[in-house]
């Protein structure tokens, strides 16, 4: 396997660990869709948001720490996701908030793709839970872009295998895909409550899914189109300038860590029946002298 193509799974996905992702990625599509699947008048819409939002958090947490306790993240992966979260949310207000560019997908991506979907998972919830706490924006709409970020990365995770041109050019363009699906779901985040009920694109209980949804979609292209391509735009340009470089930092971090590498002990040398005190492999070590029985 050529180091193009070779992944370095940094965090382990268990079969119990895959559970709770999948718990995890579940509850965030509701959570991301719950205008079209909660009905007016059951669980009180004004609540359902809050109460989703706290779930999630916790599902969160309990990804991390049942991967920790589970040994699926090792110390130099879990030194990874630090620094990379610690990158991730120094640059991101260098692009946020000027007309859609956004600084934080690129490495989203390029991280998932190297290290697998679960340390592209685990990366999206820290980095904007890090960004969060340094620019002040922690509120609600925070678990709506830590688990978009989350899909992104760990999708990325998921892509076919290629090589060399081949390999920039698949994640550039899913790189801009996921710009534009990342405003999609977040918009949701707030259509139900942003807009007077009286037009014809807002958010209005009781609707039938198909004409609900076209309300939205009108709603998507209406307001956040031109902000999603950008933010489409700059992954893309990322991606294809910065991406070669980063993809073979990454995979050279990979290989002197060697996350998963299982641990092995090489036996010692035996001289005439009698075990040496020192080590063959030991430089610059002169064998020393051995007994012999009569």
């Amino acid at each position: 396997m050529t180091t193009a193509t070779a992944r370095a799974t940094a965090i382990r996905i268990n079969a119990r660990a895959g559970v709770v992702i999948a718990m995890a990625g579940f509850l965030g599509v509701v959570a991301f869709f719950w205008p079209f699947l909660v009905a007016p008048g059951k669980f009180g819409s004004n609540y359902a948001p809050p109460l989703i939002f706290g779930v999630l958090l916790v599902i969160v947490l309990c990804v991390v720490i049942s991967e920790i306790a589970e040994g699926g993240i090792n110390s130099k992966a879990l030194a990874m996701l630090g620094v990379l979260s610690a990158v991730n949310a120094a640059i991101r207000p260098l692009g946020a908030g000027t007309a859609g560019i956004e600084t934080v997908f690129f490495i989203l991506v390029l991280a998932g793709r190297v290290y697998g979907p679960g340390f592209g998972f685990t990366l999206g919830c820290t980095s904007l839970f890090a960004s969060a706490l340094i620019t002040g924006g922690v509120g609600p709409w925070m678990p709506y872009q830590m688990f978009g970020c989350a899909f992104v990365g760990m999708l990325a995770g998921f892509l076919p295998r290629a090589s060399g041109r081949k390999e920039v050019a698949l994640l550039a363009v899913y790189g801009s895909l996921s710009g534009y699906l990342f405003g999609f779901l977040l918009n949701l985040s707030f259509w139900p409550f942003s807009l007077d009920p009286n037009s014809s694109i807002a958010y209005l209980p009781g609707l039938p899914f198909t004409e609900q949804f076209q309300r939205y979609l009108a709603f998507d292209l209406a307001t956040s189109l031109g902000w999603d391509t950008g933010r489409a735009v700059t992954n893309f340009i990322c991606i294809c300038l910065a991406g070669p470089a980063v993809l073979t930092v990454f995979r050279r971090a990979a290989r002197k860590a060697r996350f998963q590498a299982p641990i092995r002990f090489a036996p010692r040398r035996v001289a005439d029946g009698v075990p040496s005190t020192k080590t063959p492999d030991e430089p610059g070590t002169p064998p020393g002298p051995t007994s012999r029985t009569a």
